[in-house]
């Protein structure tokens, strides 16, 4: 992400939040001239304990000097999560993680990784990296989502995928609350390898080829590990439900584990078995 291209983001960024809070649960009268939703910039400029013009030119993506201090109380101020917080610092002070190559070899999945992977046998899995490239995946995820193994790996993108490939579009009934959890993650690892343009190269590609993916990006939030609630229409299966927990996966390559556990008090774990049953017949039979 060059240098212009960053503080363009942090600017969305910092209108996108403002626009969020409503002046009432910051204790403000909200008027009724108000042409947009949220605070006002001299309103942000005030709780945070700064001159309006700073905080204007801030937020039109002007090149000036911000300090920790002044952050820690726009955040404050704009009432961000911690993620958004890492977010808000990793493009106002250029503190990315300064990986500025493109990333040219598949990260490696460990051996203890794929046993863990293999062991979630009624939880659809799936291991991505910093770039949402898919580089593992167990049986149940096969089952429930597509074969992956069928996709060319250049291809194996999960939010290219997303936005691609019929069978997700049909599988959520949310589709877009679907895709909020992943664009949320990578608006998080957006932030943090500022210094990649591949991220940059990425998303003007998806803006060109994907009307729909400009505006969910735009109205995304930051988590790096969002626990959601998902159903899923399956043509097999019919209505499941599941608990998606992301986990960072410690070690040298910046891996996600995305696991979908069946919801409790559901048949979502017995049907994913009998599918699972089915394809091992199936396979047993053309043997």
């Amino acid at each position: 992400m060059n240098h212009q291209t960053r503080l363009q983001a942090l600017s969305v960024f910092l209108k996108s939040q403002r626009a969020k809070i409503s002046p009432e649960s910051v204790g403000l009268v909200s008027g009724s001239r108000r042409r947009t939703p949220g605070l006002r910039r001299e309103e942000v400029a005030q709780l945070a304990g700064v001159s309006a013009t700073w905080y204007t030119w801030l937020e039109q993506g002007r090149d000036i000097k911000v300090s920790v201090s002044v952050l820690d109380c726009i955040a404050a101020a704009l009432r961000l999560t911690g993620d958004e917080r890492k977010y808000l610092f990793s493009l106002a002070l250029d503190s990315g993680s300064g990986t500025s190559l493109l990333q040219e070899e598949q990260p490696q999945i460990s051996p203890s990784l794929q046993t863990i992977l293999q062991e979630l046998r009624n939880c659809p899995t799936i291991i991505s990296d910093r770039r949402c490239q898919i580089v593992g995946w167990n049986q149940a995820a096969s089952h429930i989502f597509l074969d992956f193994e069928q996709i060319p790996q250049d291809q194996r993108n999960m939010i290219r995928l997303l936005f691609t490939r019929k069978e997700f579009r049909s599988l959520a009934v949310n589709w877009e609350h679907f895709v909020s959890g992943f664009l949320s993650i990578f608006r998080a690892y957006y932030g943090q390898y500022v210094d990649d343009e591949w991220y940059g190269q990425f998303l003007e590609e998806m803006k060109a080829l994907h009307p729909d993916f400009h505006t969910l990006w735009e109205q995304s939030r930051v988590s790096s590990a969002p626990e959601v609630l998902i159903e899923f229409r399956h043509a097999k299966a019919g209505k499941m439900l599941f608990h998606l927990t992301s986990l960072q996966v410690q070690g040298d390559a910046d891996l996600r584990c995305s696991i979908y556990t069946p919801a409790p008090d559901t048949s979502t774990e017995a049907k994913i078995k009998r599918l699972m049953e089915r394809k091992s017949t199936s396979s047993n039979t053309l043997i």
